[in-house]
């Protein structure tokens, strides 16, 4: 079976939404829908998931994904990550449990709801947060990852003057990326 990671990822977000639980499609997927499309080799979802909620969501993905439910739990515990593998395609998501960056609750908040047709949907960050986003992993990086900073440069050069420069510097600010932030719009010209 040839990977579709946006039907996986819509996947995933449907289990999560019956389960209560927002979630939002962060990394390349949205990035691509932000900026400019590019290939993605695993799925990075944001989601609000609390203890409660691991075992009913490792027993309704379990037909179709490898789920280590202890590995959600710690990574619910403390606020990080952990992965469910799709059986049939090998694709790896990423699930990162809401509170880990001190602007996950705006991500949710802020999700826009793409309707991929036949009652599928997908929600996405909008472009300020993924690129607030791919800023913090281009930090985390030591600054040293092209493919993070292409896709820095295609969001501000996609996006122009529609992005919220002030939700921006704001946001910059929260996660220590003010630098690299003024260097993206200078790069792409953005004032």
């Amino acid at each position: 079976m040839t990977p579709d990671p946006i039907a996986i990822a819509a996947l995933v977000l449907r289990h999560l939404e019956a389960l209560g639980v927002a979630g939002t499609v962060g990394g390349s997927i949205a990035s691509s829908f932000a900026g400019e499309p590019r290939s993605t080799i695993d799925i990075d979802i944001v989601a609000a998931l609390d203890e409660a909620h691991v075992d009913p969501l490792a027993a309704r993905l379990s037909s179709e994904f490898y789920v280590d439910a202890d590995a959600l739990r710690r990574a619910v515990r403390t606020k990080a990550s952990a992965n469910l593998i799709h059986s049939a395609t090998h694709l790896k998501v990423d699930v990162f449990v809401a509170g880990g960056t001190p602007i996950d609750a705006r991500q949710l908040a802020r999700r826009l709801k793409v309707d991929l047709g036949e009652g599928r949907i997908l929600y996405v960050h909008p472009p300020e947060d993924i690129f607030l986003q791919k800023l913090r992993w281009y930090r985390r990086r030591g600054s040293v990852s092209d493919r993070q900073w292409r896709d820095i440069l295609a969001i501000v050069r996609v996006q122009g003057g529609r992005l919220d420069l002030p939700y921006l510097r704001e946001g910059a600010a929260v996660l220590g990326v003010e630098d690299d932030l003024d260097r993206a719009l200078d790069e792409a010209a953005v004032e």
